[in-house]
This record gives structure tokens, sequence and C-alpha cells, in this order.
């Protein structure tokens, strides 16, 4: 078991490890119990019911957070030609082809938080699999990033529209904002989250779906969250 230092354990004290919260509430008191002197993100952790393993049971789509994330989104595109000028005039961090996958795979770069690429990349990019998978960076038509449409690939990852799916243990991981965030935005980006997991809920997924759901500081302890509470946030915070 990992040590704790003063401060985790002083927050940790504030929490009912055995209940359940209000989102709002957990919220607010994720903010409340903050730690570090910077300021942290807060995280959000659903564990769902999926049985990963099967195809037809993951989860992996993009959502555009209301508030955005509170932090520069570093954007790294494949392109040629016309394209990789309209990725460099939509404000891309790193645009290139061959010589972008070949850093990526000489030195190991991969100081950015998306990647985007053209569909006639792909077989360059393909080779990047090994780097990139692991670490959700690879380019993908499913979630948007794989577009002849760099520009607006661009504009949208850099406006906080991020990517989001379950890792090996079924569990949806993804930033909410920072804890200088006003509550009521961290709220509003927590429902945007929820509902959108809940709308993409895989049409073979069977039992029971959401499983918990626990929002938490960077080095801050996990607040449970109450799945069932679904009714409109803004109202439970206008009353709370």
């Amino acid at each position: 078991m990992p040590k704790h230092g003063k401060k985790f354990l002083e927050a940790r004290s504030k929490v009912d490890r055995n209940r359940e919260y209000d989102p709002v509430e957990a919220i607010r008191l994720v903010k409340e119990i903050k730690s570090a002197a910077y300021d942290e993100t807060v995280e959000l952790h659903v564990r769902t019911g999926l049985n990963v393993r099967h195809a037809d049971e993951q989860l992996r789509g993009t959502i555009a957070l209301p508030h955005g994330l509170g932090k520069e989104v570093k954007i790294a595109v494949f392109a040629r030609g016309d394209k990789a000028r309209e990725a460099e005039e939509a404000g891309a961090d790193y645009v290139g082809a061959e010589d972008l996958a070949q850093r990526i795979s000489d030195e190991g770069f991969t100081d950015f938080d998306v990647a985007i690429a053209t569909p006639d990349m792909m077989p360059v990019v393909g080779r990047l699999g090994r780097i990139l998978g692991p670490q959700g960076k690879m380019p993908n038509p499913k979630v948007g990033t794989v577009t002849m449409d760099v520009r607006k690939a661009v504009e949208e990852s850099k406006a906080g529209k991020v990517e989001y799916r379950t890792d090996r243990t079924a569990i949806v991981h993804l930033s909410l904002g920072k804890t200088s965030f006003p509550e009521d935005q961290l709220v509003e980006n927590y429902q945007a989250v929820i509902e959108e997991i809940i709308r993409a809920k895989p049409s073979a997924a069977k039992g029971k779906y959401i499983r918990s759901v626990t929002v938490a500081s960077t080095h801050g302890p996990g607040v449970k969250v109450d799945p069932s509470r679904t009714r409109d946030l803004k109202e439970a915070q206008a009353s709370a």
C-alpha cells in the first residue's frame, strides 16, 4: 500500500467513503479538499459493466465539453500540401508527413494530446500504432481524427473536444477541467460526459451499465457519485 501524505489523509477524512454523493455535492467537495498549490485537474472515472473483450461492447467516441479543459491542447497533424497548410492555419502545433512519423518512431516524440491525419497518410501513421496506440493517440475515423476536413478537426480539438474510451478494465477516464473552474462549469462538463456515455451505450451491453462513478482532483482522494442522479444538475445546483 502506498503511503499518503498528511494533506491527502486530511482531505480523505472529509470524504464519507461509504456514501455516493449527489454530483453537485461531489464536485463541491473535490474543489474544497484540493491539496496541491497548483491548479489541479478534476478527473472523472466511470466504471462500466461492459465486457471490453467483445468488440460489440467497446465504448469509444468524442465529446466537446461545454467549458473545455482549461488547458492548451497540443495537436499533431499528418498531412501534405494544401492540407498541411490548412492545419497550420487552424493552429496545429506540429504538422508533417514522413518526417513527423520518423520523429515519433526514432525519438519517441509524443509531446501532443491529439493526433489527426488525412486518409492518405494512414499507411505511414499506421506503422506508429505500437507507440500511439497505448497512449490513446492513434488517429481513428470513428472519432473524427482521420479526415480531410483538417481545419474543423483541429479547431474542435483546440476548443475542448476530447476522446473517451473504455480501458482494459472497462473504465472510462476523463478530465472535467481544473479545480479553479467555477462549480457550475464543472457540473455542466460532468453532466455532458455522463449524458454522452449513456447515449453511447453499446446495444450489446448486458446487466448494469454504469457500475460506479468517481470524481477526484489530481492529488486528492476519490469522491463517489451516485450514478442514478441523472436529473437536471442545474436545478440541483440552484437548490443546493
